[in-house]
């Protein structure tokens, strides 16, 4: 059995009004070659809802049905919980952790897939941050990407579920499953495109459902940098075209609402349909799903007492420990 004393959750952030909408951008866009209109773009979105992302919210949620699960089922674990892009950030949990005599810690990072965005970038932000604190900061270890988990795939299954159950349809719908798009040089070096598609595959096989798409949502950067799609609107009005009129949009890509997730599917994509006269139902994130938490649960058993990684199809578990140019930006 590893002596493990915490598990510290590692997510991106969010505002939580106006004044930070700007701070938490630049955060977010320092070092990338994003054009200042499009930051003051995604910012008019954030104002849209008052500047506040509903992604903290949500953490809090999650990390409060998580505790609950532990402290009835073990290992009991304090929680501990920092961002990469805005408060509680994590130098300032790292610090915490340090001075509450935290010595060996696991990570969970809110995202399922490998890519540097999704796993690489949180494993330097806590490098980064350990370096801040100094040498008595913990050692963290980052749990596995989970993507193919059985229970993450039950949890999506439920959310498509009920989703196309509020399509009031006799027909079955297309399920158009998405995730945050990023440069295709960075897809290159990584298994995200892989990952996403074996994931969209597991949940459609589970619904019975054959029609599928994954795509992409949530494109930044410079317009002249090639990056994944189909794009989720190009997507639609091709659907359209092509006489399908019921679809459930998947955002297996995120396990909580971002705002990627409100404005660009719940804002953006679902104008495009009614202009077009598309019949969509978002399915929810995974969020607090009993399931996810109790693969959260799963996850840390495989590290505090060497339980068997579980998983669907081909792939495979994913490792815990990363080779060193594993998800890197050529």
């Amino acid at each position: 059995m590893n002596n493990y004393d915490a598990l510290l959750i590692v997510s991106f952030g969010g505002p939580e009004g106006m004044d930070d909408v700007i701070p938490f951008l630049e955060n977010v866009l320092r070092g990338r070659n994003v054009p200042r209109e499009r930051m003051l773009q995604v910012a008019h979105h954030y104002e849209m809802f008052g500047g506040v992302s509903p992604i903290n919210n949500q953490n809090l949620k999650l990390i409060n049905a998580l505790q609950i699960e532990l402290d009835a089922n073990g290992p009991k674990l304090p929680i501990y919980w920092g961002n990469r892009n805005w408060h509680p950030l994590l130098p300032d949990t790292l610090q915490q952790m340090t001075d509450d005599g935290i010595k060996h810690a696991l990570a969970f990072v809110t995202s399922a897939y490998s890519s540097y965005s999704s796993c690489r970038q949180y494993r330097q932000n806590i490098i980064d941050a350990q370096a801040l604190v100094g040498s008595g900061a913990p050692s963290v270890e980052k749990l596995r990407a989970f993507y193919n988990h059985p229970l993450f795939i039950e949890a999506n299954v439920d959310r498509v579920r009920d989703a196309s159950a509020r399509l009031g349809s006799s027909v079955a719908p297309q399920i158009v499953f998405t995730a945050h798009s990023v440069p295709e040089s960075m897809a290159e070096n990584c298994d995200y495109v892989r990952q996403l598609k074996e994931t969209s595959r597991l949940i459609a096989d589970a619904v019975g459902i054959q029609d599928w798409q994954l795509v992409y949502q949530s494109r930044s950067g410079s317009p002249t940098q090639p990056w994944l799609g189909p794009d989720i609107c190009d997507h639609l009005r091709s659907l359209k075209s092509r006489g399908v009129s019921d679809v459930v949009v998947a955002p297996i890509g995120f396990v909580s609402d971002h705002m990627e997730v409100i404005y660009d599917l719940d804002v953006e994509a679902q104008r495009v349909a009614e202009e077009i006269g598309l019949n969509i139902v978002r399915a929810s994130t995974v969020g607090t799903h009993p399931s996810f938490v109790q693969m959260i649960r799963e996850l840390i058993l495989e590290r505090t007492e060497d339980k068997e990684a579980r998983y669907l199809g081909s792939l495979g578990a994913a490792v815990n420990t990363c080779p060193p140019n594993c998800c890197a930006i050529r």
